[in-house]
């Protein structure tokens, strides 16, 4: 049953993969357009030099790391300010632990937000715990002011479980 949990979570990142989820929290008439990208890094070494290559995720395995992107755009004619992007964990990816120290995240489902550090959880008998960075579901970043015809993009790295 474990091989199957295993397969069946590898199909859902694949999915996953397949069709980004990218999230603008609902914002009245904000015309910014969103996409969604991910690439696995390997670290390749030629000529003695080692060297950090993103490349399209063909297969992926547990271990592998991978790094999600979303790239943003202002197309309207006007300042966009405090945009924000928020993307959902897929299950089979665990959260880089270092970049989810500096980041805002959620532990609910999008809920509730805040620094890992500061987020609990409800144990199998219902009381609190701190958090862990298993148990993370969303991250999210807000954009300050985003000019027309601004670009940029945001991203976050996580291994395959």
């Amino acid at each position: 049953m474990k091989g199957f949990r295993h397969l069946a979570a590898v199909c859902g990142l694949a999915l996953a993969l397949a069709i980004p989820a990218v999230e603008a929290v609902a914002q009245e008439a904000q015309p910014v357009e969103l996409s969604g990208d991910v690439k696995v890094e390997k670290t390749v070494t030629e000529n003695g030099k080692e060297s950090r290559v993103l490349s399209k995720p063909d297969t992926v395995v547990p271990g592998d790391k991978l790094v999600f992107s979303t790239n943003y755009r202002n197309a309207g004619a006007e300042v966009v300010k405090d945009f924000v992007v928020t993307n959902p964990i897929p299950e089979a990816i665990r959260l880089n632990a270092e970049e989810a120290a500096t980041l805002d995240l959620s532990v609910d489902g999008g809920t509730s937000w805040g620094k890992l550090a500061t987020l609990t959880v409800a144990d199998a008998n219902g009381a609190k715990r701190a958090a862990g960075i298993d148990d993370v579901t969303h991250i999210r970043w807000t954009i300050a002011t985003l000019a027309p015809g601004a670009t940029g993009a945001v991203t976050y790295s996580g291994t395959v479980r």
